[in-house]
């Protein structure tokens, strides 16, 4: 998977090429080859030894394509997906700027955190209607369109399938 760190221009490709069991395994990072150990991972972060170097990541926040950590008292921003809201949008009804049909669909499983329109409301392409949570990461929802909502399909704390419609938007 591609990740970019905000303010670097460069994107890296990272990933799992062998798990060594014990939560030990070999990533590689830009063709270079790693060896990381998990210590310990739970919701509020990670600590690890990369290349026998201790580290310690606190997750702050995510959203649709970022994760906001600090990494060794270093607040990094990174973008999991350079491209995903694009993804999200094409699959979530979205053909082209002011165009799509009238469902806003989930592209994922989830509980619906909290809901940012109502009824009636004006909405602009890319504005967030719902935040869903799913896997323990916090995902908004984005109008696939500009318009007005003509009705919502959802509630608070409801589950909600991939490709359930979220509202749909004239």
């Amino acid at each position: 998977m591609e990740y970019k760190i905000q303010d670097i221009e460069n994107a890296f490709v990272g990933e799992i090429t062998e798990n060594l069991g014990n939560s030990e395994y070999i990533i590689k990072i830009n063709d270079n080859d790693h060896q990381i150990k998990i210590l310990t991972m739970d919701a509020k972060g990670i600590e690890f030894l990369l290349d026998q170097k201790y580290h310690k990541a606190k997750y702050l926040e995510n959203s649709t394509n970022e994760f906001n950590l600090v990494i060794d008292n270093v607040p990094v921003t990174i973008n999991q997906h350079t491209n995903f809201d694009e993804i999200v949008y094409k699959n979530s009804g979205g053909s082209g700027p002011g165009e799509g049909q009238l469902a806003l669909k989930s592209q994922i499983p989830g509980k619906v955190v909290s809901i940012a329109v109502q009824d009636g409301d004006t909405v602009n392409q890319g504005d967030v209607v719902c935040t869903l949570e799913s896997m323990k990461m916090q995902v908004a929802v984005k109008a696939h369109k500009a318009g007005s909502i003509k009705s919502i399909k959802i509630k608070d704390g409801a589950s909600v399938a991939k490709g359930d419609v979220i509202a749909e938007i004239e």
